[in-house]
């Protein structure tokens, strides 16, 4: 008979939703785990800033520690649920130097610090997991850091925000103001207090820049993808959507283009046959299309306590794995030299609605503007107005630069009262 292996020592800095979850997962389904792994996974202790506050019944006082770095000097793994940058880093960094391998779910801090993580944890030749710091429950970092290295990535296009894609759903589908369903987001637990990171983009940046980073085999730091949040969409821009059988999102995009790579999040105009037109309230959908695989779509809960812990046990599971029996997780792989190029190089098409002066003239007025840039116009639609005339222009793919030259010709133009909206069209 072989002899029992010795537990692996836990150590869970965060006691938050989802460090509360994992913990009681790790508890309720000890067998199963352990079964798994090979060996026992033995939680030694949770940080917390307040050791005398009641965190519920599955975190007892005795599990309970305030001095964190005596807690990550102990353990075989280390989970970090924290968020943030501080002191999430100078930990993480203190548990690799310890010989212990690290599972986050912070995006943050791998977007901004992965490449400092990654070298650290290969010189000291432990894992750096992070399944769920991209789309909650959806497994997306391990197909394709993982089954897809042998692949050839081309583009990454999808909705990694579960806040941003409950706002636009609720806007479109009950036909709520932007506040009202933002409110909604908040009351329901979707939405912080301070909603900035999420309505503005930056939770799905930092997605993206992981994304990119992982796909294209080279560093995308967060201040290389083109960032734009959804505040300034209006019931107007839903409506005159829906009227050309098209719904608003939010997307993230990472693309070879022209020799280069351009990694973007903005919201986007998609057709309501398109897929990720179907993805309703706070679920993600991610497509990839890869050389050799083809298109293939990854969905799920991109949030919540249960599933994001269900993205981190996994995690856990692997690299206790290899602590308990030996191995090792992939190395980070960043030989690709292609140059992060800025949105303009972009390929992608415009939808400019815009209120011009109703007299004879205009539409040639308007067209010649296009025609300047070289950018072609597919479809034009009139919509009456009392004062001006509206004109809504889906323009032909062309380059972000020609296409933004475009909308600040129209805005010079004496045809042109008012530019009211432009987003971009992307899926099709």
């Amino acid at each position: 008979m072989s002899t029992p292996l010795a537990p692996v020592k836990v150590a869970i800095l965060g006691p938050g939703t989802v460090g509360s979850e994992v913990v009681r997962l790790l508890t309720q389904e000890a067998g199963d785990l352990a079964a798994r792994v090979g060996a026992p996974l033995e939680i030694i202790g949770v940080y917390v800033r307040d050791t005398s506050k009641d965190r519920g019944p599955h975190l007892p006082p005795a599990l309970l520690t305030s001095d964190a770095s005596a807690l990550v000097a102990q353990a075989d793994v280390v989970v970090e649920l924290m968020g943030g940058i501080e002191p999430a880093r100078t930990l993480i960094l203190e548990a690799i130097a310890s010989g212990a391998s690290v599972v986050t779910a912070n995006k943050a801090l791998v977007a901004a610090h992965g490449p400092e993580l990654y070298e650290a944890a290969d010189a000291a030749n432990v894992d750096l997991y992070f399944e769920a710091a991209v789309a909650g429950a959806i497994p997306l970092v391990r197909p394709v850091r993982e089954s897809l290295a042998g692949d050839h990535i081309t583009r990454i296009l999808g909705i990694v925000n579960g806040t941003t894609n409950y706002i636009l759903d609720e806007m479109t589908r009950r036909g709520l103001d932007y506040d009202v369903a933002l409110k909604q987001a908040q009351e329901l637990g979707y939405a912080e207090a301070d909603p900035t990171a999420d309505v503005e983009g930056h939770d799905a940046a930092a997605k993206a820049a992981i994304l990119a980073s992982l796909a294209f085999h080279q560093r995308v730091a967060l201040d290389d993808v083109y960032c734009e949040g959804i505040s300034a969409i209006t019931a107007d821009d839903v409506i005159a959507a829906r009227e050309t059988r098209q719904v608003i999102k939010l997307l993230a995009i990472a693309e070879r283009t022209g020799g280069g790579v351009t990694v973007r999040v903005h919201p986007a105009l998609v057709g309501e046959d398109h897929p990720l037109a179907g993805v309703h309230g706070a679920f993600n959908a991610v497509f990839i299309e890869a050389e050799s695989a083809g298109g293939l779509m990854f969905y799920g809960q991109g949030a919540g306590g249960t599933p994001t812990a269900s993205a981190v046990l996994g995690d856990i599971v692997s690299v206790a794995r290899h602590k308990a029996t030996g191995g090792k997780g992939p190395l980070e792989s960043n030989y690709a030299v292609h140059e992060v190029l800025p949105i303009d190089a972009a390929q992608t098409r415009y939808c400019i609605r815009m209120a011009v002066e109703d007299r004879p003239g205009v539409l040639a007025a308007v067209a010649a503007v296009f025609q300047e840039h070289g950018v072609g116009i597919e479809i034009v639609r009139q919509v009456p107005g009392q004062t001006h005339a509206g004109l809504i222009l889906s323009t032909y793919a062309a380059p972000e630069r020609d296409l933004r030259a475009t909308v600040e010709g129209l805005r010079a133009s004496d045809a042109v009262a008012e530019i009211k909206s432009v987003l971009r069209i992307e899926g099709e």
